[in-house]
């Protein structure tokens, strides 16, 4: 793992690190709270294309 956080480091500018965080917390919020049923579908369906076990 900390071989990853290295790499990472060394590679990715302060600009691409900030949007990545930004994209999770995005993802993170849509998660939390759109519950627009279209919406929902779509990302739980993203999940499980994306190999994340929901239920």
């Amino acid at each position: 793992m900390s071989d990853r956080i290295d790499t990472a480091r060394a590679t990715l500018s302060p600009t691409q690190v900030g949007l990545g965080l930004l994209g999770i917390t995005l993802a993170l919020f849509l998660l939390a709270f759109a519950q627009e049923p279209l919406v929902h579908d779509a990302m739980h369906n993203g999940r499980h294309v994306a190999g994340v076990v929901c239920h």
